[in-house]
């Protein structure tokens, strides 16, 4: 599994290959999704105390899932080439394998404001590449223009969601 995360985070087509065919590695995609939400979830710890642990771990599982789901039925349903043979099960792995780089989102523990921000930048921008080769290779597209559309329409409607999400948690927990 280590190896198959640090070849995701290298951005190897081949891994989401490999893991698209591999149904016997669901549950190490799982095991990703896990690790980068509690990465995040810690990386959260700085701000929002145990707070902002809970709501990471849990917005970076949330988010996880719908991205997935919204990539798999604009890409692999609504949008889909002729040669795109993809069910929900390959576009979970991929994408699990695929948010390995959101483990570096720990680093954003460390309490200096611009560090923070940098180390989420950073990890959001390389979690997207790598999004946009899973979903490449799991839906067999010719054009990476066409994973770029799909996981950015993708991106921007998991983001309205997760914040109205976050809006009414925030105002059902903190009476608003």
């Amino acid at each position: 599994m280590l190896n198959r995360m640090w070849r995701a985070a290298r951005l190897d087509a081949s891994l989401y290959e490999e893991v698209e065919a591999d149904s016997k590695a669901t549950g190490q995609a799982m095991v990703v999704v896990v690790l980068s939400s509690l990465a995040t979830g810690i990386g959260g710890l700085t701000e929002g105390g145990v707070v902002g642990l809970l709501v990471g771990i849990g917005m970076g599982l949330l988010g996880w899932g719908l991205w997935a789901y919204l990539n798999y039925l604009i890409g692999g349903r609504l949008w889909k080439e002729a040669q795109t043979h993809a069910d929900w099960g390959q576009l979970a792995r991929v994408m699990g394998f695929a948010s390995t780089p959101r483990l570096l989102s720990v680093l954003a523990l460390v309490p200096i404001p611009a560090f923070r921000a940098l180390v989420y930048l950073v990890a959001t921008v390389w979690t997207w590449i790598a999004m946009v080769i899973a979903v490449r290779q799991a839906l067999d597209y010719k054009s990476t223009l066409r994973a770029v559309v799909v996981t950015g329409l993708g991106w921007l409607v998991n983001a309205i969601v997760l914040t109205l999400v976050q809006v009414v948690l925030i105002d059902t927990l903190f009476g608003g």
